[in-house]
C-alpha cells in the first residue's frame, strides 16, 4: 500500500550490502528494455513468477508516468535490502511543453484518469512517494521471500 512516506529510502552506498544493484535511464524509446531489465532483476532475486510480472508492472507504470507527466525520461534504481527488493523509479521534474519553463500541470504525476498507482499500491508491500522541486521518486518495495522458502 501507499504509505505516504514522504522521503523513500535510499539505495544503501555500501555496494557489498546490495546484490543484484540495477541503474538504468529511460524514456519513451526505453520502456521495452527496461521492463526486461526489471524483470529480470527481480527473477534473480528470487521472487515467484507472480511476484516478478508485479513488479515489472510497477517499474512500468511508475516509468510511463515520468515519462508522460514528468520530464520525459527518468532513471530505475532496483536493490535488495531489508528482506526487500527495492525498485525506485525518480524524474528530474515537470517537462516545459511551451518552451517557456512553465510546467504543463501544477500536481506532478496526477492519479487522474487513470489506475497505475492504485495497482502500485495493491500488488506493492511497501511503497512511498515524494514531489519536490528536484522531480518526483516513489519506491516500490517486494518482500523478498524467506531463506529455503
Amino acid at each position: 500500500m501507499m504509505t505516504g512516506e514522504q522521503h523513500p529510502s535510499p539505495p544503501p552506498r555500501d555496494p557489498a550490502a546490495r546484490a543484484w544493484p540495477l541503474e538504468q535511464h529511460f524514456d519513451a524509446g526505453s520502456l521495452y528494455a527496461l521492463r526486461a531489465s526489471a524483470a529480470a532483476h527481480a527473477a534473480a532475486a528470487g521472487l515467484s513468477r507472480q511476484r516478478v510480472y508485479d513488479v515489472t508492472a510497477v517499474v512500468h507504470e511508475l516509468a510511463a508516468k515520468a515519462v508522460l507527466h514528468g520530464a520525459g525520461h527518468g532513471r530505475l534504481r532496483m536493490w535488495t535490502q531489508d528482506g526487500y527488493l527495492h525498485c525506485q523509479v525518480s524524474d528530474p521534474g515537470p517537462a516545459s511543453r511551451n518552451g517557456t519553463g512553465t510546467p504543463p500541470r501544477t500536481v506532478p504525476w496526477p492519479a487522474e484518469h487513470d489506475h497505475g498507482l492504485w495497482i502500485v499500491a495493491q500488488v506493492t508491500d511497501k511503497s512511498s512517494i515524494d514531489h519536490g522541486p528536484a522531480g518526483t521518486t516513489v519506491t516500490a518495495r517486494f518482500a523478498l521471500p524467506a531463506a529455503g522458502a
